[in-house]
């Protein structure tokens, strides 16, 4: 795919979803058919993809000891964001690169909003100010039950303890799921619900069906 059918501004894309949904495994597939594609593109994650932003994940994902409070939460996740936008996606876009984003601001709405009860106005407005108010051009939303996607984790190849926020009980999984189809509905042009049951290569079949026309000339 020539280079000139690509979009002249890059776009941001972000792949959302419960625990064990999938994401990072789809987010490395469609690197993979981007470039293959010659589409330039940056992958990345929240929290992280700076150096700030990845010391702030260590705190948030494996610091079971400390105590947090939900807002405590949300602002730590918000001042890593900050960073990210700044110095990767933000300069990302501008260089016409499209930006493959594991997970962004919706999943603040639905884990410190929906589910850990931080107010939704608050939320929306400091989303608004630590990303220069950047909405992403498509949002897929990789949805599983709960109870394979706790499986999942427990099968990974890669044998760990489940982290502080994977360790969060049954009922607060299935209300970060809830949230995240609410918020599907309230954005349909925006965000994409796709069936994370299925098998790896199909999940990776839907979504290029939907990514592409938004990169290129391809229908």
């Amino acid at each position: 795919m020539p280079l000139s059918t690509v979009a002249k501004r890059g776009l941001l894309i972000t792949f959302e979803g419960i625990e064990g949904c999938g994401k990072s495994t789809q987010v490395r597939l469609a690197e993979k058919a981007l470039l293959q594609r010659q589409i330039p593109c940056v992958v990345t994650r929240e929290p992280g993809g700076t150096p700030l932003g990845e010391a702030i994940r260590d705190i948030l994902l494996h610091a079971k000891d400390l105590a947090m409070t939900p807002l405590s939460e949300f602002l730590l996740f918000s001042a890593a964001r900050h960073q990210h936008v700044t110095a990767v996606i933000h300069p990302a876009i501008e260089a016409s690169q499209t930006v493959l984003c594991d997970r962004y601001y919706d999943a603040s709405t639905v884990y410190q909003g929906f589910s850990r009860g931080v107010d939704l106005n608050f939320i929306h407005r400091l989303n608004q100010a630590v990303t220069d108010k950047l909405v992403p051009d498509l949002t897929f939303i990789l949805d599983v039950p709960v109870a394979i996607g706790r499986q999942r984790i427990l099968q990974r190849k890669t044998a760990r303890e489940p982290d502080r926020i994977e360790s969060y009980d049954l009922s607060f999984h299935e209300s970060v799921r809830q949230g995240y189809l609410q918020l599907a509905e309230s954005e349909p042009t925006r965000i994409c619900v796709v069936d994370a049951g299925q098998p790896v290569t199909e999940v990776h079949a839907a979504i290029m069906k939907l990514l592409l026309p938004k990169l290129t000339n391809e229908d």
